[in-house]
């Protein structure tokens, strides 16, 4: 008998689901008091299943051990500003009570070869279902939006030329990886006067606004 692919990947689905909803929440919460909040928008996917069988040939991963084995099939990527934004978020993450992070890696401080830059934390949060609670790792991504173009043209180019980029495009990646750190130290210089700026600029959007209608409300294809 086959995998029930369905029934495997709900939790997952409803993990995604409720995370984005608590997310968001903390988003609304903080502009509601009219106060910078760490996170800009959140977005989230559960990995294709064709993705998933990729990934468990590659790493050689039974069935039996797919839950556990594989951290990232329901996952969610937490998009902010400033790259101080990111410890912020994480205090937040540390503080609650309804999921508890079981692996950090900070790909900000210790910067890929590649030029990859990104905070994972995976997180094991309990799903309510017809068959009682069910404890799913999640992974959550949490990168400035320099370092999310940078890794999203990366992720590209990677399915293109499997991995192997041609000598030219790798110099490139390279510089682009360097300017992308760049622009995120230039931004941190100057970044209460961004903040002030906007909270002048737009009040009452940012401190009413639920992410309806704005990218917060697309979700993220990535694997």
């Amino acid at each position: 008998m086959g995998m029930d692919w369905e029934t495997f990947l709900d939790p997952y689905i409803q993990t995604v689901g409720e995370l984005k909803i608590k997310l968001r929440s903390i988003r609304k919460q903080f502009r509601k008091q009219n106060k910078h909040s760490p996170i800009e928008f959140v977005t989230g996917r559960v990995k294709s299943i064709e993705s998933i069988k990729e990934k468990m040939v590659l790493r050689d991963i039974r069935f039996e051990n797919l839950a556990t084995d594989l951290q990232d099939i329901a996952g969610l990527r937490i998009m902010v500003q400033f790259v101080d934004d990111v410890d912020d978020v994480l205090e937040l993450l540390r503080k609650r009570q309804d999921m508890t992070i079981v692996q950090e890696r900070d790909y900000i401080h210790h910067m890929k070869a590649s030029g990859y830059r990104s905070y994972h934390v995976i997180v094991e949060y309990p799903v309510d279902t017809i068959h009682g609670q069910k404890k799913i790792l999640a992974e959550i991504q949490i990168r400035t939006l320099a370092m999310n173009f940078w890794a999203t043209i990366e992720h590209s180019l990677n399915y293109k030329y499997q991995g192997d980029f041609p000598e030219e495009i790798k110099k490139r990646l390279e510089v682009t990886a360097k300017i992308a750190f760049e622009l995120d130290e230039e931004m941190r210089k100057i970044r209460e006067d961004i903040r002030e700026a906007q909270l002048l600029f737009d009040p009452e959007n940012r401190k009413l606004s639920d992410g309806v209608g704005n990218s917060d409300d697309t979700d993220e294809l990535y694997r």
